[in-house]
Parts: structure tokens; C-alpha cells; sequence
């Protein structure tokens, strides 16, 4: 009996783990943004060029995502992110000792790559630890960092720029990745050296967990050739397009645009930027209940979460168009805030659907199509936006077309996702009460 509690518990070691991975994930992929202006300075970069270093993360991101996804479901996620993650702390040290812009693009894309893993993995992790009407509140742990990172990640990285420039800024972020990567390999075992009976028959399994647990070993390429038939595949990658937009915009243009266009100091724009993030966190932890509330009131699992996240972009579009136009600071502040709690309603929603729009041996596969499509459209976010500012002089026409990209997600959500997503065999996704928020 000891020996089960004790399994149990153990099981919280990698959800600790990934939220930890998770907020170094989000530190890192900011520090460019964070360092926008030095940085541009120190290399001479245009703000085009700029445009372009910041999109070059994201294009190598959605593209790793293709062939990480299955290979996340057919070897398992720990070796895989724990390798990933060594590697983008290694690259963010590069990041800081680059001299030139075209050494900048290389060591960018290499971030990218390394951590396309993440979230597919982080979900997978979960599948195999535990079972599904567990995963609710490890996922909401892990996906916390989404939302509690992006809040301190402005002072925190202001304040390492400031005291002690930017290349070491970068330098620090990368060590503290590394470390953590030994910390996942070595507290984070496979699901192999979980005892069998705790791994796969678990006696809180329901009967149809048990049967999506028999049918979960391996996913065949064939499967996942398939998913690309499903017009719900589609809707998600393509609404997932219109968030990630929207939340790569903020995260990588905000800094500058509260300290170029509302003319606020550097030190005051880290303070001012945790605001919106804080609001954010209440709304990706909302998300997850407001979904299996809507699902307990008769929704179906896909409606529950489409309708919640197709509202949540209409009003985060809204809102960047109202931000774009305020007359002072302080209400541009206030309606960021709006923006960013229901476009991080939004952003958990879409993951939450993907647990319950899809078997467990495709949930890796389903994560990663997801994030393809995200960051595809979201790669578009900086190099629009930078060549607006470039040829403009200004960022208001720049949220413009952000907020229109967010209808058009919320357009593809409501129109393309409308059933569950299903193997070659027609396998039945099974609607657990639980699901990842």
C-alpha cells in the first residue's frame, strides 16, 4: 500500500518538472524580444531585420513540429525533451555571443528547433503518467507556466539586461536551461520504470480508458498521413494560426511598442508588461474550467471547447483594435489586459481540445499539427509588424492587421472543427471527465 502512495506521488516529479521546463521554455524565446532595442543597436539591425531575427524562431518552431509530433508517440517523450531541451539552453548561449546578424538567424533557428518538443511532449508525458480522468490538474500545472512565465519574464529579464547587459542576459538563461535539462534526465523516468500495474492498469482505469490504453502503443505513419483527411485537423491548426499570431505579436513587439509609441522608460516597460501577463494567467486557468462546465451542461467535448475558444478570439481582436486607438497609456495598458486573459483563454483552450478531440496514441501527433499551424501563421507576426514600423513609422496599422488575423482564427474554429478527430480504424475519442487545461 506504501508502495502505491508512493507511486502516486511520484507522479507529480515530472509535472513540476515540465512546468519548470515550460517557464525556462517562454524566458528563453523572450530574451530577443526583451533585448529588442539594445540589441538592435549593438548590431546595427533595421527594423526589418529585426522583423526577420524574431521570425526566424518561430519558422523553425512550426516546421520541427511535423516530424517531432509522431516521432513524440512512436519513441516516447522523455529522452526526446530532455535532449531538446540541452541543446536550446546551448543555443541561447550562442544567441549571446553572436556578432553578426546572419550568426543571430542560426543560433534563433536552432532555439526553435530544440524546443518544438515542449508541448507535445509535456501533454504526452501526462497521457503516460496519468490516466485520463487524472489529467486535469497536471496539465493545469504545466501549462501554468504559459501564463505565470510571461508575468515575471519582463522585470526579470529587464532587470538581467540592465545589471548586466544583454549578452549575459542570454548567457545566464542558457546555463540555467542546461541545468535543468540533468534535472529532467535524472528525476524523470520512463514510463518503463513505472511498476506495470501502476503504468497501464491503473484501478481507477475506466473501461474505456483501459481500451484507448491497449490501442495507444505505437502510431503508424499511416495514422498520421490520415489525420491530414480530417477537416478538424485543419480548423485547429488554422485557429490555432489566428492565437499564436496574436500572442507572438505581444510577445515580441509589446516592449517596443510601450516604449516607442506610448513612451514609456525602459525599466518601467518590465513592470508594466507583467500586468497584462497577470490577467492572462486568471484566464488560462479559467479555460479549463469553463470548458467542463459547458461540457457538463450538455455541450459535446468539441463544441465545449471550439465555442469557448472561437468568443475568446473575438474578444482579444476586439480589444488589439481598441488598444491601437486609446488615448492614453494607461488605457492601452487596460485594454491589453482584456486582450491578453481571453486570448490566454483561448491559447489553454486549444490544448484542452486537444485531449479531447483525439485518442491518446495520437495526442502528441495532434499537439504538434497544432503547433505547426500556430507558428506558421504566428511566424508572420514579426516580420509584418517589423516592416509596418519600418515603412510606417508607427505600430497602430500593425494591430490592425492582428486583430483581423484573430477573426479569421475564430472563423476556422466555428467552421472546420465540428467532430472528433479518429484513426484509419475509426476509433472512438474517448470524452473523459477529466481533460488537459
Amino acid at each position: 500500500m506504501q508502495g502505491q502512495e508512493h507511486r502516486a506521488q511520484y507522479r507529480w516529479v515530472p509535472v513540476i518538472l515540465l512546468f519548470v521546463i515550460g517557464a525556462v521554455n517562454i524566458l528563453d524565446r523572450s530574451t530577443l524580444a526583451i533585448g529588442n532595442s539594445h540589441i538592435r543597436a549593438d548590431l546595427n539591425l533595421s527594423a526589418g531585420e529585426m522583423g526577420l531575427l524574431l521570425s526566424a524562431f518561430s519558422w523553425a518552431y512550426a516546421f520541427s513540429q511535423l516530424p517531432l509530433g509522431a516521432l513524440l508517440d512512436r519513441t516516447g517523450a522523455r529522452r526526446v525533451l530532455g535532449i531538446g531541451l540541452f541543446i536550446w539552453s546551448i543555443a541561447q548561449v550562442f544567441g549571446g555571443l553572436s556578432t553578426s546578424f546572419r550568426n543571430f538567424v542560426a543560433s534563433r533557428v536552432l532555439l526553435g528547433v530544440a524546443e518544438s518538443p515542449t508541448y507535445p511532449a509535456g501533454a504526452k508525458v501526462i497521457a503516460e503518467y496519468f490516466p485520463r480522468q487524472r489529467r486535469g490538474k497536471p496539465t493545469a500545472v504545466f501549462l501554468a507556466s504559459t501564463t505565470l512565465a510571461p508575468a515575471i519574464t519582463p522585470p526579470l529579464l529587464t532587470w538581467l539586461m540592465l545589471a548586466f547587459g544583454w549578452r549575459q542576459m542570454f548567457v545566464i538563461m542558457g546555463v540555467t536551461g542546461i541545468l535543468v535539462s540533468l534535472l529532467w534526465m535524472l528525476y524523470c523516468r520512463s514510463k518503463a520504470g513505472i511498476p506495470p500495474a501502476e503504468a497501464a492498469h491503473d484501478a481507477s482505469l475506466s473501461a474505456a480508458e483501459a481500451a484507448d490504453e491497449a490501442s495507444s502503443s505505437k502510431l503508424s505513419w499511416a495514422d498520421f498521413r490520415h489525420l491530414f483527411a480530417q477537416a478538424t485537423t485543419w480548423g485547429m491548426m488554422i485557429g490555432f494560426g489566428g492565437v499564436i499570431y496574436l500572442v507572438w505579436f505581444y510577445l515580441t513587439w509589446l516592449p517596443g511598442y510601450l516604449e516607442h509609441e506610448r513612451h514609456l522608460a525602459i525599466g518601467t516597460t518590465g513592470w508594466v508588461l507583467s500586468i497584462p501577463y497577470v490577467f492572462a494567467c486568471f484566464g488560462g486557468l479559467l479555460s479549463g474550467y469553463v470548458g467542463d462546465k459547458l461540457m457538463q451542461g450538455g455541450l459535446t467535448p468539441v463544441n465545449s471547447r471550439k465555442w469557448m475558444i472561437a468568443v475568446a478570439l473575438l474578444v482579444s481582436a476586439g480589444f488589439t483594435f481598441l488598444a491601437a486607438r486609446a488615448e492614453s497609456a494607461t488605457l492601452a495598458v487596460g485594454y491589453l489586459c482584456v486582450v491578453m486573459f481571453f486570448l490566454y483563454v483561448a491559447s489553454s483552450g486549444a490544448w484542452t481540445l486537444v485531449n479531447v478531440v483525439v485518442p491518446k496514441r495520437m495526442i502528441a501527433s495532434v499537439g504538434a499539427l497544432q503547433n505547426f499551424g500556430g507558428y506558421f501563421g504566428g511566424s508572420f507576426a514579426p516580420i509584418v509588424t517589423g516592416y509596418t514600423l519600418q515603412y510606417t513609422n508607427s505600430l497602430n496599422n500593425a494591430f490592425v492587421v492582428a486583430a483581423l488575423v484573430g477573426v479569421l482564427g475564430a472563423a476556422a474554429y466555428v467552421l472546420l472543427v465540428r467532430k472528433q478527430i479518429t484513426g484509419r480504424e475509426t476509433l472512438d475519442a474517448p470524452s473523459g471527465t477529466s481533460v488537459m487545461t
